[in-house]
């Protein structure tokens, strides 16, 4: 299947030149909106939060990431894919595939079906007929496993410019969590502390300095997400980062906070043990701290020194921005 879609990518890029139709006629405010809805529908990947603000950028198009949280109130989880869930992508292809699974939210008229695509057809010739063979792998729009989206937008005095959780893998009793943070200033030390017992039920790890500008790059949080889940407490321990997460992370694992540490975000003011409220439901990210203190730890808060100071990441470094706006290098 992957090989027939290699050879009909390749004809279909000589059909789109032969007619005329460029990037930007179907990178369309409207096909981002779509774009969002299915990855909604699907519970898809944190990921999609960090790519599209990028791409729309690219295509001249401005992409609120809190317009996420409306589209997801309006937009219900359909399929429960692993690691939320217990079916696969290969059973979701089985079952019709993105485009049944679009043939079902176009019940609710949630897609705007006259977007032009790469098959030089819109979206509602192109799924026009594609049925759900499998009610259990796409449930129908009357049946979903939830009424909102897979993904949530998280704001507050922890991340003023957003947050990103993949809500859909985040167990029912840690949509609400408060706890004492556990502060790390990279991947591997909150590794160490993990793997040796120095996390217990309840805690808030805080991983920091992994940002965009911090890492440099965004090293994915896959490691901490599966030692927390390996230790037994993957419905007991939330992660926050300013980094980002692979799609195979699970539980209640917050990502790509904004501003990141690198540029004095408030995640770099977080101290040991203060407290922190998430409130996924509400969309909200907060540290139980006043607003008089964290001005005094901003005012003492000092840059650290990059990790690499050479070469093409230092200028990638000094250009990139923050993932709310997808990572990209402003000049």
């Amino acid at each position: 299947e992957r090989i027939r879609l290699a050879k009909h990518a390749g004809m279909k890029v000589m059909e789109l030149l032969e007619k005329n139709i460029r990037p930007r006629d179907i990178l369309t405010e409207e096909a981002f909106e779509n774009a969002l809805t299915v990855d909604m529908a699907l519970g898809c990947s944190t990921n999609s939060m960090l790519h599209l603000p990028a791409i729309a950028h690219e295509a001249g198009v401005e992409l609120n990431l809190e317009m996420a949280n409306e589209i997801s109130k309006r937009t219900p989880n359909l399929c429960h894919l692993a690691p939320a869930g217990h079916t696969y992508i290969e059973e979701l292809n089985e079952a019709g595939g993105v485009y049944a699974v679009m043939n079902e939210l176009n019940k609710l008229n949630l897609l705007h079906t006259e977007c032009m695509t790469v098959t030089g057809k819109t979206v509602g010739e192109n799924i026009k007929g594609c049925v759900n063979k499998n009610p259990e792998i796409i449930r129908p729009v009357e049946n979903p496993y939830s009424k909102t989206g897979g993904i949530a937008v998280l704001k507050g005095n922890l991340a003023p410019d957003t947050a990103v959780v993949k809500r859909s893998a985040v167990v029912p009793e840690m949509q609400v969590h408060e706890g004492p943070a556990r502060v790390f200033d990279c991947e591997e030390d909150a590794i160490e502390a993990i793997r040796g017992g120095k996390i217990v039920a309840g805690d808030v790890v805080v991983i920091r300095y992994e940002g965009p500008k911090g890492g440099p790059g965004m090293r994915e949080m896959l490691n901490p997400t599966s030692a927390i889940a390996g230790m037994g407490l993957g419905s007991s321990v939330a992660l926050i980062t300013d980094g980002r997460f692979s799609g195979a992370s699970r539980g209640a694992s917050i990502g790509h906070v904004s501003p990141e540490a690198a540029e004095g975000g408030p995640i770099a003011l977080v101290e040991e043990g203060d407290l922190i409220r998430i409130n996924i439901p509400e969309h909200k990210l907060e540290v139980v701290v006043s607003d008089e203190e964290l001005a005094r730890r901003k005012a003492a808060w000092t840059p650290r020194e990059p990790k690499v100071t050479t070469g093409y990441l230092k200028r990638y470094a000094k250009m990139v921005s923050s993932a709310n706006k997808g990572a990209i290098l402003e000049f």
